[in-house]
């Protein structure tokens, strides 16, 4: 059997409630992921429950660019419920650039830099009401997650501002090399700093990541006091573990030479890593 996993990212938040829905599938199963500020539930189905089609169908759950429609009634959760999509923000292109090209371990897509929200779901007796908030989509797919990663994103901020930013230890045809991805969606406008577009990554460490790329530099500290330890691709296998701090606070500065392009903080910053 190939190697081979797949698993889309779809985030929700409003007044301070962060709920993530993760469907995808490995070599042995089909499962909905559902992380939310203080729990986690990692949901299996047969593999033959995953259909993807102009959507994607995982049992009763129903996932697509227009929104989500959520059914699940197992005895660890019961969420159901309905959240609808305003306008999607994509980015320009292929995240990868030119390694779209390559085989490679991991492929990264961004489907929507953020979204308007409508609708609400009931997670075990809770309602989780996401009328006037903001979303987030991106994907994965390949054969397993990076061994030794960190990823940032948030939406959240006074500022229509968007960040997305993700350095990780690559392999490439035998050799390895830490890499970078990265896009400040500020008022309309897209920012991309990569390794293919020459980003220096001056330093990646817990809790900060900074980079450089010409006169544009992003510094970005976050303050997480934890996290929930999550299953994550290896091989084709849910057998990984990664750590996600889905809601913290962390600080944001971009800037260009000495103009600061955009400055500003956030309680509700999601934050991934796996140390490798």
């Amino acid at each position: 059997m190939k190697q081979y996993f797949e698993g889309s990212y779809f985030k929700h938040q409003n007044n301070g409630k962060t709920l993530a829905v993760i469907p995808g599938k490995s070599m042995e199963e089909a499962f909905v992921h559902v992380v939310t500020d203080t729990e986690a539930y990692f949901i299996t189905y047969p593999l033959v429950d995953y259909q993807k089609e102009a959507v994607l169908t995982i049992g009763n759950n129903i996932f697509s660019e227009s929104g989500i429609t959520l059914d699940i009634d197992r005895p660890e959760l019961k969420l159901v419920g309905e959240i609808n999509y305003g306008e999607l923000t994509s980015i320009n292109g292929d995240i990868m650039g030119p390694f779209k090209f390559f085989p490679m371990e991991c492929r990264h897509g961004i489907i929507s830099m953020q979204h308007h929200l409508e609708g609400q779901v009931m997670l075990n007796d809770e309602v989780y009401d996401f009328d006037g908030g903001l979303g987030y989509i991106e994907c994965d797919s390949g054969t397993s997650f990076p061994r030794g990663y960190t990823w940032v994103h948030c939406n959240d901020f006074e500022e229509n501002c968007s960040i997305v930013a993700a350095v990780a230890r690559i392999p490439f045809y035998g050799l390895k090399f830490w890499g970078c991805i990265c896009v400040v969606w500020l008022h309309g406008k897209e920012h991309r700093l990569a390794t293919y577009r020459g980003v220096k990554i001056v330093k990646s460490e817990p809790g900060l990541i900074e980079l450089k790329q010409g006169k544009y530099r992003l510094t970005i500290e976050v303050n997480s006091e934890g996290g929930h330890r999550l299953p994550a691709p290896h091989r084709g296998r849910m057998d990984h573990t990664i750590v996600e701090d889905i809601s913290c606070y962390g600080t944001f500065k971009f800037t260009k030479g000495d103009q600061v392009l955009f400055e500003g903080s956030s309680e509700n910053v999601s934050y991934e890593y796996h140390e490798g």
